[in-house]
């Protein structure tokens, strides 16, 4: 078998190089085939690196419908967590994921609010719900009910969607909160989130929230903070088409 040793291979014109014609199989015998950009026939790509091991594009043929990192965010003893940019008429719908939300202060409530295209301030209007399953350690108290507490009937304030965390070593929160077609100019905005923490009773805590934002103007930021002092933790921002 005859061997053809290069060190660069180039084409004659243009910028592309031809093995073989249409219907060929090409045999790489190599475990080490060094490529940025992976091309089909049709010249369509299919994924791209940016030389560096991270994929900086990928055809969405192969990512499926399966949410999609868009950013994480850390906070360390912050007032608040605002998600600015990304949130348009990509995805159908945005999740939110808490880990570990822990505060400064005892019995605290960390909520949420929003802002419609054009406005600032978080102040949007919304009628939520509530419920909430609730634990004991010391098993005095085992329910699920009704919360009037958090709920807003067209209220402008921020919208709890953890209570009670309290501020021991051991006491954190976690959740997801899924917001629907922000990018809608016809519906108003849905919205629902559950949430697990441990709070300072101490007891378990199972928080269900829903409601809508009432404008039909898109939503474009969104921002989380906990009623009083500051909070650590984790928010991380995915899309899902």
């Amino acid at each position: 078998m005859a061997k053809l040793r290069v060190h660069n291979i180039e084409p004659s014109t243009g910028t592309d190089v031809a093995f073989g014609t249409t219907g060929d199989t090409i045999a790489v015998s190599s475990d080490s085939l060094k490529l940025n950009t992976w091309k089909d026939s049709g010249g369509n790509t299919l994924f791209q690196s940016d030389g560096a091991g991270t994929l900086s594009n990928v055809n969405s043929t192969f990512s499926g419908a399966g949410p999609k990192l868009i950013l994480s965010q850390t906070a360390d003893a912050s007032s608040s967590l605002s998600f600015t940019s990304d949130i348009d008429s990509t995805y159908d719908k945005y999740m939110f994921v808490f880990t570990n939300i822990s505060t400064s202060g005892d019995n605290v409530m960390f909520s949420f609010q929003v802002n419609a295209s054009g406005e600032t301030g978080y102040n949007e209007a919304m009628t939520t719900t509530t419920f909430v399953a609730r634990h004991y350690e010391n098993d005095t108290t085992a329910n699920l009910e009704y919360d009037t507490g958090p709920d807003q009937a067209n209220g402008t304030s921020y919208q709890a969607i953890m209570t009670s965390i309290g501020n021991e070593a051991d006491e954190s929160a976690s959740g997801i909160l899924y917001l629907f077609a922000p990018a809608s100019t016809t519906f108003v905005k849905n919205f629902y989130s559950t949430t697990s923490n441990l709070t300072y009773h101490p007891a378990e805590f199972n928080l269900f929230v829903s409601g809508y934002i009432n404008t039909t103007s898109a939503i474009t930021a969104i921002d989380f903070k906990p009623h009083l002092g500051t909070f650590d933790g984790k928010i991380t921002m995915y899309g899902i088409s």
